[in-house]
């Protein structure tokens, strides 16, 4: 199905199930443990064994020389994989370094072997008899350090131009009336998902299925094919289940390649699963930013003048957070410049988490919109609201396809009392607390990408779909269910969904707040293919039926839609492709986010007492679903706020807090009462469900709100993440 018009009236804006607040279908296997996810696949790869990753000891350098005589004599050790013996390896697309190191070695923890033996103990015992020695390499791990050689990079499909100039930002910035020129840092930032990276692989003859935990099934197949030198034809990948990923199994990682190569080795089918420490220094990251922002406004608070530059570092050939792309697109102001800049450095490889781009991006703009409001003497709300645009800053005769920015901030701000804050800082007390009150604007672009689907129908009335896109947590599910039966107007209970399996057609996947929009429709592509297949097979006028209740109706006859499928059943497969009418209108989602804080006033801890977040993000396919996607992305803020830091030994180029002991994530006791407000929109121009995704809209803003809580509560304003107890225990104002 193509789609590049509008949409206009179609069989999802029945709402008779699309919309509703529906539990999760795939609750109760969740619930009862009857879930497999990747490693738990003991019934189809029977008598499998174990394989424990080793990985680098140093940065950057070479492996002088490998001793694995201990390790091989140790008890029930059946094979070890190292560069050496693993046969010619290519590098997957979406990989920055090689997925098994050696003799170069390219980051600390990078994978340098696989011991593979009956048993996890054992393999993992012997893996510590590994005997490695090095020859190590200056490496460059501090971005700050390397802020003047970094680079302009080459503009990619996802980051966009790297550096972009309206008007003339330095003439309108030494005219403006009122400045402000402030430099933020965002730290380094794990995953820290609950399910670690994990896969159990298994060859018959030369095909090759690898059970693992992954986002992108269609990526992931490439890169498996690629890295392994073999026809993507041979290589399944199934995801049916996905325990958190957060962008952090966006790609393959050193776990499924592997097991892959010591089930190669042993004939067997090998399960590999990382441990934390590997999870943080092997895996991806959020990378470190830099960020310099610059407004100029009128004395009235009409900006004339917007810079945002930033500098962000990865391993050589990779990309950079993106962290100025929505201040190329929120706010009004004529004269404009934007520029990341990539620094070289040889830490673990940054790439995409929840939000890239947008989360850091704000966490630097949305305090920087509230210092530049303090300057004019204006409430922060206004000051946004006043500098609202109804089309692209960039390209002004691109209009939105729907933006309700202010809506979003009017009605967040009416819902949480906000005439109520005391402007002027450090005037609120409860007690030993200080109070405070900040807000932050929310953005996120909506992507358009293609996805895929076959259904069935079968003479019990069921309709089967069948998909691989993947569930890691969000509800995919039960979305896809809600899908197929609004369209194919049959009880929720009458369908049921098979996802996450490369041998489905390939669907847009998980990430980017993309998969929600674009997964639902291309199954609705594939049920109205279906639809067109029923009314062929009963004889009916095509486009003239009614599917509801189970049955079809054409004019004065009804008939049971289980009975067009026949003793052999209808397959449709179909899939959504996009025309460009994200090119002729800016297709973003908007939001407002509000919090309260308490600071300690003789301690300087921090207690989020309660927040609020309204969103404009197109239909709510599951209002029910997409709210725990919002109040778990607020959580995730208040950790970028508040604690999470990934702390960089300089020295010797490593993420020192490599677990859940050292790398801190919000816990319940740390999370207040949350509210969700989602608007009443549809967006035509989006898809036919006229939705779009709000999975990462729900944080990005968030951790600028508590900052701008902290500041109105103490006076302090922090500009370098996270929010900590140093940061303001000498700063606070004297306690009565």
């Amino acid at each position: 199905m193509k789609f590049d018009t509008p949409a206009t009236t179609n069989p999802i804006d029945q709402l008779k199930v699309i919309g509703k607040p529906t539990d999760r279908i795939d609750g109760p296997v969740k619930t009862t443990g009857t879930a497999r996810y990747a490693y738990e696949r003991n019934a189809e790869a029977p008598n499998a064994v174990y394989g424990y990753v080793v990985g680098a000891g140093i940065a950057k350098g070479r492996i002088a020389s490998m001793d694995l005589n201990a390790s091989r004599a140790a008890p029930g050790v059946l094979a070890i994989v190292t560069a050496r013996n693993a046969g010619k390896l290519g590098k997957g697309d979406f990989n920055t370094a090689k997925l098994l190191g050696g003799p170069e070695i390219d980051h600390y923890h990078q994978a340098l072997a696989l011991v593979v033996a009956t048993t996890f103990e054992q393999a993992r015992a012997a893996a510590r008899l590994v005997r490695i020695d090095y020859t190590r390499s200056p490496g460059r791990f501090d971005l700050s350090a390397e802020m003047g050689a970094a680079q302009l990079p080459k503009p990619n499909p996802f980051s966009g131009e790297p550096e972009t100039r309206v008007g003339d930002f330095a003439g309108a910035y030494a005219a403006a009336a009122v400045q402000l020129d402030a430099t933020y840092t965002t730290p380094d930032e794990a995953h820290a998902m609950m399910e670690p990276h994990a896969s159990v692989a298994a060859w018959k003859g030369e095909k090759l299925t690898i059970w693992t935990s992954n986002q992108m099934i269609a990526w992931g197949v490439g890169d498996v094919a690629k890295t392994l030198g073999i026809p993507k034809a041979n290589v399944r990948l199934v995801s049916a289940f996905i325990g958190g990923g957060f962008g952090g199994k966006l790609f393959v990682r050193a776990d499924a390649v592997l097991a892959a190569l010591g089930a190669r080795a042993v004939g067997r089918p090998v399960k590999v699963a990382l441990p934390r420490p590997l999870m943080i220094n092997n895996t991806t990251h959020r990378p470190a930013t830099i960020q310099r922002i610059r407004i100029g406004a009128t004395k009235d608070g009409k900006i004339t003048a917007m810079a945002h530059e930033s500098w962000s570092g990865d391993l050589p050939g990779g990309q950079p957070e993106t962290a100025v792309n929505q201040t190329r697109l929120l706010y009004a102001g004529a004269n404009r410049l934007t520029t990341t800049r990539l620094a070289a450095l040889d830490l673990p490889e940054g790439n995409a988490m929840r939000a890239p781009g947008e989360a850091p991006g704000m966490m630097a703009l949305e305090i920087a919109m509230d210092e530049m409001a303090e300057k004019l003497g204006l409430d922060p709300v206004e000051f946004r609201v006043l500098n609202d645009t109804q089309v692209d800053p960039e390209k002004p005769e691109r209009s939105y396809s729907q933006r309700k920015l202010i809506e979003c901030l009017r009605t967040g701000a009416e819902r949480f009392e906000w005439s109520k804050r005391k402007a002027r800082p450090g005037q609120h007390r409860d007690g030993q607390w200080l109070l405070g009150t900040g807000v932050a604007a929310a953005f996120r672009n909506n992507l358009q990408m293609k996805s895929a689907a076959r259904v069935r129908l079968d003479n019990r009335g069921m309709v089967t779909v069948e998909t691989d896109m993947t569930d890691i947590g969000t509800g995919s599910y039960t979305i896809i269910a809600q899908t197929a039966a609004e369209t194919m107007g049959v009880p929720l209970e009458k369908v049921l969904v098979r996802l996450g399996d490369s041998a489905f057609p390939a669907s847009a996947g998980s990430g980017g707040q993309w998969g929600a929009n674009n997964s639902t429709a291309g199954v609705y592509a594939a049920c109205m293919k279906l639809r067109d297949a029923v009314m062929k097979t009963l004889g009916m006028p095509p486009g003239n039926a009614e599917f509801s209740d189970g049955m079809v109706r054409a004019g004065e006859r009804v008939v049971p839609l289980a009975q067009a499928a026949g003793a052999n059943g209808l397959v449709a497969e179909d899939g959504i492709e996009y025309g460009d009418l994200d090119k002729k209108y800016q297709q973003s989602t908007f939001g407002a986010h509000f919090v309260e804080v308490g600071v300690d006033a003789a301690t300087g801890e921090v207690r989020v007492r309660r927040m609020l977040a309204v969103c404009a993000a197109g239909r709510i396919l599951n209002p029910k679903s997409a709210r725990s996607q919002v109040i778990g992305a607020m959580t995730m803020g208040v950790g970028g706020a508040l604690m999470e830091e990934l702390a960089v030994d300089k020295r010797h180029g490593f993420f020192v807090n490599h677990d859940l002991a050292g790398y801190e994530v919000p816990v319940h006791a740390d999370i207040p009462r949350q509210d969700v407000i989602f608007l009443d929109e549809t967006d035509p121009t989006s898809s036919p469900m006229k939705a779009k995704g709000v999975g990462e809209l729900g944080m990005c803003g968030v951790a600028a709100a508590v900052a701008n809580a902290v500041y109105n509560a103490t006076g302090i304003r922090v500009r370098s993440y996270p929010i900590t107890l140093d940061k303001l225990l000498d700063r606070l104002p004297p306690v009565a």
